[in-house]
């Protein structure tokens, strides 16, 4: 790896950086200053501020913010960087605008969204549950994905296989797959056929914490594991924290098994790639895995307390040893499971 430059102890470094990308000159981009924003396990995010004019900056960490070792190559930054400008041309205002890119820095700036975006998991945690939001995110995946169905030319772009696997497919499935030899070798049929299959353009980390409310609806941040692959992972994805919060907080299962309904309902009429049933069978299936991986793999949620951890891990084991799985039968499952 490169010399990590690491912008948060470096003032002349980041001064340099906002010189280099035209953002500010001279005594301005010496006195810009830098606030930590909160964010996920991978990345260093900052509010940058140069007089009246903010800004946001984010850069790769080489080693991620987990307990367990977890090292992954900083480059993914550009396959963020290009999702974006992607998904910006065909989601218009969903995406934040890219700025700049800093190559030396392994980083990039972008539009700062303000505080009076919230932070949809702080939403959902917090109870205020609206399915409308799961709907609408499912239109914007929707578009995404058909726009970027069988186009080779993105797909040469973002042939990011082997960065996919090291930050989804190894800390997830194949770590589930070690701590439990039972449903290994499901898991690992499951990571196989995950790789194989290229469809179209996929975030990747399609979690309510990296989705922000605008005032024209949800807003997607954090597409480092962008790849053209499997669109079933990211509504799998995404499905997975309903079913997951809904472990946390049975009070609000009902409005979020809605929202999970939503979130499919408005995504598969844009299924034009594909049978539609073809592509749910994979998704049922990589959400069971996914269950699994979120209390086993290497960056388990935070939120689940040790029982319903116990109950979450149980649940998905079966689930993964049921063949034919459908969304609406591990709904179903999960409702008998889970409610009050």
């Amino acid at each position: 790896m490169d010399h990590y430059i690491d912008l948060a102890n470096d003032p002349c470094a980041l001064a340099s950086l906002l010189r280099r990308l035209g953002l500010a000159h001279g005594d301005a981009a010496a006195s810009a200053t830098l606030t930590p924003l909160t964010g996920g396990v991978s990345s260093n995010i900052f509010r940058i501020d140069i007089g009246d004019t903010t800004y946001c900056l984010k850069q790769a960490l080489p080693k991620l913010k987990v307990a367990k070792d977890w090292i992954v190559p900083v480059e993914r930054v550009y396959a963020e960087i290009g999702w974006l400008r992607t998904a910006g041309r065909i989601v218009p205002g969903h995406v934040p605008d890219v700025l700049g890119v800093d190559r030396e820095t392994k980083s990039f700036v972008m539009t700062f969204l303000p505080p009076s975006h919230a932070n949809w998991k702080r939403e959902l945690m917090d109870g205020r549950i609206d399915p409308e939001i799961a709907a609408q995110l499912g239109d914007l995946l929707g578009r995404i994905h058909a726009a970027t169905a069988g186009d080779a030319e993105i797909a040469a772009r973002f042939a990011n296989d082997n960065t996919f696997h090291a930050i989804r497919l190894e800390p997830y499935l194949e770590e589930a797959a070690r701590q439990h030899p039972e449903v290994s070798v499901a898991l690992r049929s499951l990571i196989e056929r995950t790789a194989s299959t290229r469809e179209a353009l996929v975030h990747g980390d399609v979690s309510p914490k990296n989705i922000l409310l605008g005032p024209a609806g949800p807003v997607m941040l954090d597409a480092e594991c962008a790849w053209y692959g499997d669109p079933a992972f990211d509504v799998a994805f995404c499905l997975n924290h309903f079913l997951l919060k809904a472990a946390r907080s049975p009070s609000a299962l009902a409005a979020l098994m809605l929202s999970f309904a939503r979130l499919v309902e408005r995504y598969v009429p844009h299924i034009k790639w594909t049978k539609p049933d073809v592509l749910l069978e994979r998704v049922a299936s990589l959400l069971a895995a996914l269950l699994l991986a979120r209390v086993d793999g290497k960056s388990p949620v935070e939120y689940l307390d040790e029982h319903r951890r116990a109950r979450v891990r149980a649940a998905a084991i079966e689930l993964i040893g049921r063949r034919g799985s459908t969304l609406s039968g591990i709904t179903m499952f999960w409702q008998r499971e889970f409610s009050e």
